[in-house]
C-alpha cells in the first residue's frame, strides 16, 4: 500500500522511529532504528511495508528496497513473523542472510532470535534459489560473513540504547550480558554498538 515515506525524523527509539510528513507522525518499526540517530530533524526516505492482520496493523520500514524485499519474503516462511524478520535484517547485511540461505547454513540461521532448526530448514526450503531479485550480483565465494562495517565515537548512553534495541529484537538477557563486557571497552555510536553486537551474537 505504501512504497515509501519521505519526511523528517522526529523520534528514534529501541523499536521504532517516527517520521513526520505534512504534520502527521508515522510510527515505523525498523530493524535497527538507531541508524537514523544521526539523521534527526533531517529528511529521509524510508521504504515501507504495511502489515495488516486481524489483531495488528503496523508499518515496517527499511533503508533500501533490497531490505524490504527480503523482509516480505521472510514473512512468507512458516514460523517467521514481522518481529523475527526484523531481527534477521538487523545485522544490516542482506547479502549475509542470502549467503546463509543459498549455502544451506542452518548453524548461522539458528543464531537469530526465535529461529530454531525447523524454521531455519523452512527458510532454506522456501527461499533458496528465489532471492536473485534481491542480490542479483550474489557471489557466495566472495562474501565474508564475518565482515560488518564499524566506525567510532559516542557514550555510555549509546551503549544502553543499543542494549535496549537488542532486547527489542528478541535477544535474551543472558545473550546480551555475554557480549556486553567486550562492547563496553569501545566508544561507538548506538548504531555501531548494535552492528558490533550482532556480529558477535551471530558468530
Amino acid at each position: 500500500m505504501y512504497e515509501f515515506f519521505k519526511g523528517t525524523v522526529e523520534f528514534v527509539g529501541p523499536e521504532y522511529i517516527v517520521i513526520e510528513n505534512n504534520g502527521i507522525g508515522y510510527q515505523i518499526s525498523t530493524p535497527n532504528p538507531f541508524i537514523y540517530s544521526s539523521k534527526m530533524n533531517t529528511n529521509v526516505t524510508v521504504y515501507t511495508y504495511h502489515y495488516v492482520r486481524e489483531d495488528l496493523m503496523a508499518l515496517y520500514g527499511f533503508e533500501t528496497r533490497e531490505e524490504k524485499k527480503l523482509f516480505t519474503k521472510l514473512l512468507n516462511v512458516s514460523g517467521i513473523g514481522p518481529k523475527g524478520a526484523l531481527a534477521i535484517l538487523a545485522s544490516g547485511e542482506v547479502q549475509q542472510v542470502v549467503s546463509a540461505i543459498e549455502n544451506e547454513d542452518e548453524s548461522f540461521l539458528i543464531k537469530f532470535p526465535g529461529v530454531g532448526k525447523k524454521t531455519a530448514r523452512q527458510m532454506i526450503l522456501d527461499l533458496k534459489g528465489k532471492l536473485q531479485d534481491i542480490v542479483p550480483d550474489y557471489f557466495p565465494n566472495l562474501f565474508n560473513a564475518d565482515t560488518l562495517p564499524i566506525a567510532a565515537q559516542s557514550t555510555n548512553n549509546a551503549f544502553e540504547e543499543a542494549i535496549l534495541a537488542l532486547k527489542a529484537l528478541g535477544y535474551s538477557d543472558k545473550e546480551v550480558k555475554k557480549i556486553s563486557p567486550e562492547l563496553r571497552k569501545e566508544q561507538l555510536s548506538t548504531d555501531q554498538y548494535i552492528k558490533k553486537a550482532l556480529q558477535r551474537l551471530l558468530k
